[in-house]
């Protein structure tokens, strides 16, 4: 056995267990794939996956078991890395950040430039995705921690620490007849009130939008979104020029950055929402990562990221 054939394995498992794309990815054969599994299975004395003929089709009882403990194994490999990077290189490296473009734009902006302050040796590299596809880069150790609302406190695997709270903004340009409304004459508001007029959201799977869509199928009324898009500043451009009301997350709302712009708090609409930084359970964190986590979540502190991080690894 050697890491090189867990690698083989787990890359065929993420691929739907299509060799062919396997070996894309780790730019070798797949006839090197397949003996490599062959040879890892004839050690074992059993086979690990279910076949079709020469296809793969998933994974057998003990297959899955055998996955999962090579899981922990490559874990701890890179784990071992990241040891020796912590102690050889104490305040330099890389910390790979996966989030949404509104925790990119509004969120974390004040908070990278504190920790590029603080650690000025470590380079920091922003990927923007989606919620499920940043659960996924980070199983697969692509990603060293990652922001968002939805989806990461679903997925096996990942451990999340709370950020912060927010709600819906309902925007519209000054002009429009609900941009006299107090925020809290706003709190009357209802579903069917906003119904009527044409609205501009975001794209499914991004910033809160499955409550949104809940919401009116919850009350059965039927809503008029007339575009989509995952950046809340294309969203309020298209309030601005007429298009209709946009439903934004109320830190992409500034009064006096969206001069024109009315936002009004819908929470009681659509929902709180709390967005969460995910870790990959049982990973060796360096140093400042501790760090840029307590940055983002106040309420804690070394001793209990950790706990979380190993609690049940085992």
């Amino acid at each position: 056995m050697n890491i090189q054939q867990f690698k083989y394995i787990l890359e065929t498992v993420s691929n739907n267990f299509n060799l062919s794309d396997a070996a894309k990815k780790l730019h070798t054969s797949q006839p090197g794939i397949s003996k490599a599994i062959i040879e890892f299975e004839e050690e074992l004395g059993f086979q690990i996956f279910e076949r079709n003929g020469k296809r793969l089709r998933g994974l057998t009882k003990p297959g899955k078991a055998v996955v999962a403990v090579i899981r922990r194994l490559l874990l701890e490999v890179e784990n071992l890395k990241r040891i020796s990077d912590e102690y050889v290189n104490h305040d330099e490296g890389v910390l790979v950040i996966g989030c949404t473009h509104t925790q990119a734009r509004y969120f974390l902006p004040q908070i990278i430039l504190d920790f590029k302050q603080r650690y000025p040796g470590v380079q920091v590299s922003l990927i923007e995705s989606s919620p499920p596809q940043l659960a996924n880069m980070l199983l697969n150790d692509e990603l060293d921690i990652a922001f968002a609302t939805e989806t990461l406190a679903q997925v096996p695997g990942v451990v999340i620490f709370p950020c912060y709270d927010w709600e819906h903004y309902l925007v519209m340009r000054e002009d429009h007849e609900l941009s006299n409304m107090t925020s809290t004459q706003a709190k009357n508001l209802s579903l069917q009130d906003i119904a009527c007029y044409p609205l501009i959201t975001y794209s499914r799977q991004f910033t809160g939008r499955p409550a949104i869509d809940a919401s009116f199928e919850a009350a059965d009324i039927k809503h008029n979104i007339v575009l989509e898009a995952i950046d809340a500043d294309v969203i309020k451009t298209y309030v601005d020029v007429g298009l209709g009301l946009g439903i934004i997350a109320s830190m992409a709302y500034d009064p006096r950055r969206d001069r024109g712009l009315i936002g009004l708090p819908v929470g009681h609409l659509f929902g709180y929402h709390t967005s969460k930084i995910g870790l990959r359970k049982g990973v060796f964190a360096r140093d400042y990562v501790f760090e840029f986590i307590q940055m983002c979540a106040p309420g804690e502190n070394k001793k209990s990221i950790l706990e979380k991080l190993h609690e049940n690894l085992f």
